[in-house]
């Protein structure tokens, strides 16, 4: 069974559509992430549409494309500029940017590519060992305890996607509101449709994500204040591979940060840029010369870069198994999962095996082809660099609309990504984070079916949350991964009290 199953994957990825559509991702994503301010989310939420137009395999390896090449991508600005095209690559230009300053820029990219390559294997090696294991140990899992887990997974979320809880709380209760709108799932009853047929079939998806990433963005750049260019860039700039002896010197840095970013990467709501930090920070402390970081040193680009595509892999283990999904990134393409009718959870692994194995295919392509493009196309990546922003913008708000609209071919679609596009931009002026909203509206059918699915199971009896004891379990760690800042701060002030009382 197994070896059918892989054949048919292998037949699925290796079609020549799947293969484009990879490569496709890949440059794309690398484009937007060596832009900065562009982000890997807008990427994945620009690309949604034409995923949506596709066949379930390429569909998917254009995203998992998307996400690879984009996190690398980060890198090409950082080392040139000095400015992280992605937040995962802000580590990488401590060294890389010094080593372009002295004529170094070619190495530092064939550095950070060679390290992205490494990293993002080990995530794929960790990710074929780990998410069967934990799938399976899933299927064990009742409504409540599978109910605790959405809850917990949207707790790390929104208590690390801002500086207030408070905040953070409320941004998911609005997504739970909208993920309400249409027909209640068991019943049939219209909610909150205002006598709309439209809205029967709820909020869609596709142009919500799109308009809660790319119209932030646009908007912000019409403010005068903002910079309205990039600086120069290099004319000519060629990435060059380590020789083969800098290679094996960078063997250790190289391991060491992919198992720090793979390990990062399993955690929901940590991401690339704590693992890239991270992976520097030990492997500053490992050095022999530690001060020489900072300065242009290989190890200092070799150790995030790995570590932040190490991340990739690692990140999809809880939202394919437990469908929580680790960061912004991983959530849009959980969206397009469940868009293709593949619903991420234990049970993907049993139902849909040809389907995994695609996916481990997909992100070895996708690897492979960011290598490749990166070490050809560079000088292609700097001159777009040079594109001037309103001319740059103008093209995301096209995609933007067309792709909203091609969703189903109606104005209410662009309607929907615009209304969603304001609401991100009027929350992030208020200081609150819109990631939670996204996570609220893609996890919410989740959380309500497993929620009334536990109370039908149980009689309509509420108690069963709280005795069963793994979704006690979780519920409590929700509780404290949500209230631990309020926690530190309560034990920081009594400790501060205790002291002044015993002074």
């Amino acid at each position: 069974m197994l070896l059918e199953n892989l054949s048919q994957a292998l037949m699925d990825i290796g079609h020549p559509m799947t293969l484009l559509a990879i490569f496709a991702g890949v440059l794309f994503g690398i484009v937007m992430g060596a832009i900065p301010g562009l982000t890997v989310t807008m990427a994945m939420a620009l690309m949604l549409p034409f995923s949506f137009m596709l066949p379930t395999a390429p569909a998917i390896g254009l995203l998992l494309g998307v996400h690879v090449g984009g996190i690398t991508g980060g890198s090409v600005t950082a080392i040139l500029l000095r400015i992280p095209g992605t937040p995962s690559a802000s580590a990488t230009l401590l060294d890389g940017h010094p080593m372009a300053s002295r004529g170094e820029g070619g190495k530092a990219l064939g550095t950070a590519v060679m390290a992205s390559f490494f990293g993002g294997m080990v995530s794929l090696l960790a990710l074929i060992l780990i998410a069967p294991q934990l799938a399976a140990l899933a299927l064990k899992l009742g409504a409540a305890e599978l109910f605790a887990i959405v809850v917990l997974g949207l707790s790390i979320i929104i208590g690390v996607s801002g500086r207030s809880v408070i905040k953070g709380i409320i941004a998911g209760l609005i997504g739970l509101a909208f993920m309400t709108v249409g027909l209640d799932p068991m019943l049939g009853v219209p909610r909150f449709t205002f006598d709309q047929i439209a809205l029967q079939a709820g909020v869609s998806l596709i142009p919500a994500m799109i308009g809660l990433f790319a119209i932030p963005q646009i908007l912000e750049e019409l403010e005068p204040r903002l910079r309205t260019g990039t600086r120069a860039v290099a004319r000519r700039v060629t990435a060059k591979l380590p020789s083969r002896a800098e290679a094996r010197s960078l063997l250790p840095t190289f391991l060491r940060g992919s198992l720090i970013g793979t390990a990062i990467g399993i955690v929901p709501g940590t991401g690339g840029p704590i693992a890239a930090f991270l992976a520097y920070d030990r492997e500053k402390r490992a050095s022999r010369e530690p001060e020489k970081f900072g300065t242009g040193v290989m190890r200092g680009v070799a150790a995030p870069e790995a570590a932040n595509n190490g991340v990739t892999g690692s990140a999809l283990i809880p939202m394919l198994t437990l469908a929580i999904p680790g960061d912004p990134i991983v959530a849009v393409l959980m969206g397009a999962l469940i868009i293709h009718g593949l619903q991420p959870g234990p049970l993907l692994f049993q139902e849909q095996p040809v389907f995994i194995l695609g996916v481990y295919l997909s992100l070895l392509v996708a690897y492979v082809f960011t290598v490749v493009t990166q070490l050809r196309l560079i000088p292609l990546f700097v001159q777009v660099l040079k594109i001037k922003r309103p001319y740059l913008l103008s093209v995301i708000a096209a995609l933007a609309v067309a792709g909203s609209y091609a969703v189903d071919n109606t104005m209410l679609a662009v309607w929907t990504m615009l209304f969603f596009g304001i609401l991100a931009y009027l929350m992030g002026k208020f200081g609150f984070p819109v990631i939670p909203v996204l996570l609220a509206i893609v996890l919410g059918p989740i959380l309500e079916a497993q929620f009334r699915r536990a109370l039908v199971i149980s009689g309509g009896d509420p108690t069963v949350f709280v005795t069963r004891p793994l979704s006690l379990t979780f519920l409590v760690l929700a509780l404290l991964v949500l209230f631990s800042p309020l926690i530190r701060r309560a034990a920081s002030s009594l400790a501060g009290r205790l002291l002044h009382r015993g002074s």
